[in-house]
């Protein structure tokens, strides 16, 4: 993110600035790696400037500012990617009047960004989270840019995409974070992304999780971040899997899964969540299933009868990767161990080593009858697996700190 003063003085030192530290950088080789690092970055002005406490200037002041940012910008590195306005929410007139803007204007515009988030409560002295706020900024965002032609094929960034607004917050409206509420959840709404997505048209080029490091802390104090005290939370284990999820999306269908229009209008909140999320690759097929519900109380496992179609092989080598209570989750460890406030190296070690995207099992050889594959496992309420499967000549390896 580019930030800058609003004060035309001082931005244009601030631009100047800038064109001299590129030419700089162009004129000694030996930081060559770094201009090449830079070019692959994505440049906005500014953040939430739809927020009074973010920017205390007119929406025109903005536009102002954010044309004499990018105009910079490109001025000192050419093909930079420039956009935004990562707005709070889908950003309503607000973005609505910055895309006008940019297109009366000619301002550069590579990508269009917004943030999304849910909304938490406590209900009945549990957590209840809130996917459908956080999915329905996203159906209002996207069916914003969808009804502008100038739009069309533009990448699109959620620049936050989060189940609440407050990284820093504690309080038992956020007690969710060190456990598989927060994992789950990941894998449930990013699932409904690219359904959404696909409904508008839209090219959802990613979308960001606004989690912080924060020093000096307890052990798994409930901060939004991915790791505590160097020790991963289940969330970043859900990520780890959908970075194993590799070519373009398949067909799947789960006979459980929520649909869509009633995750927008009233969340998770009668049956479970069962969803399925599935990609093709080079001799690979990646399947991700959840079992999610927006209340964080105990339930029944969710019997998972999953049928692959299509496979060339004879046989299968299936490894199957999950996150649970016992399986790639650290905060559920250090519990049993009585939550200690302080542990000594060995312990922080096996956390540590606990914390890390685990297998179910060892990878199987499963026999491919008819180019079908049938496999059945329980799967807890607030779990997620991920399914590798591959021929069993090409057996997925993966990698050790995976």
């Amino acid at each position: 993110m580019l930030a800058a003063n609003a004060d035309p003085e001082v931005l244009l030192r601030y631009d100047t600035d800038l064109d001299k530290a590129f030419e700089e950088a162009r004129e000694h080789s030996d930081l060559t790696p770094l201009v090449q690092t830079v070019r692959r970055w994505w440049f906005e002005t500014w953040n939430e400037a739809n927020l009074a406490i973010y920017w205390k200037g007119t929406p025109e002041e903005f536009y102002k500012l954010h044309d004499s940012a990018i105009a910079g910008v490109r001025r000192a590195l050419p093909t930079a990617r420039v956009g935004g306005p990562d707005t709070a929410g889908h950003g309503g007139a607000f973005m609505e009047g910055f895309l006008d803007h940019v297109r009366q204007a000619g301002t550069p515009l590579d990508f269009v960004s917004f943030h999304a988030k849910g909304a938490p409560t406590v209900v009945d002295g549990h957590v209840r989270m809130g996917i459908q706020a956080q999915l329905e900024t996203v159906e209002q965002a996207f069916r914003m840019f969808a009804a502008r032609p100038e739009l069309k094929g533009k990448p699109v960034i959620i620049g936050e995409s989060d189940p609440e607004g407050c990284a820093a917050c504690q309080g038992a409206r956020v007690n969710y974070r060190n456990g598989t509420v927060y994992s789950s959840y990941t894998a449930a709404s990013f699932a409904r992304l690219h359904e959404l997505a696909a409904r508008h048209q839209v090219n959802l080029q990613g979308a960001l999780t606004w989690a912080f490091e924060f020093e000096d802390q307890p052990y798994f104090a409930g901060f939004r971040q991915l790791a505590s005290n160097g020790i991963d939370l289940p969330v970043l284990n859900v990520f780890r899997m959908m970075s194993l999820m590799r070519g373009p999306r398949v067909p799947a269908v789960s006979s459980a899964q929520i649909a869509l229009d009633e995750v927008l209008a009233h969340g998770v909140r009668g049956m479970p969540d069962v969803g399925v999320l599935a990609s093709r690759g080079d001799d690979q097929l990646a399947i991700l299933v959840w079992h999610y519900h927006d209340d964080d109380v105990p339930g029944p496992e969710a019997q998972i009868e999953l049928r692959v179609s299509g496979l060339k092989w004879n046989t299968a080598s299936v490894a199957h990767l999950r996150v649970d209570d016992t399986h790639g989750n650290a905060y559920s460890a250090w519990q049993r161990l009585g939550s200690p406030a302080t542990v000594d190296k060995a312990t922080w070690d096996s956390l540590r080593a606990t914390g890390q995207l685990t297998a179910l099992q060892a990878p199987r050889v499963e026999k491919v009858s008819g180019g079908k594959l049938r496999l059945e496992f329980a799967l807890p309420r607030q779990g997620v697996s991920l399914l590798i499967v591959t021929g069993a000549a090409h057996q997925q390896i993966l990698p050790p700190d995976l």
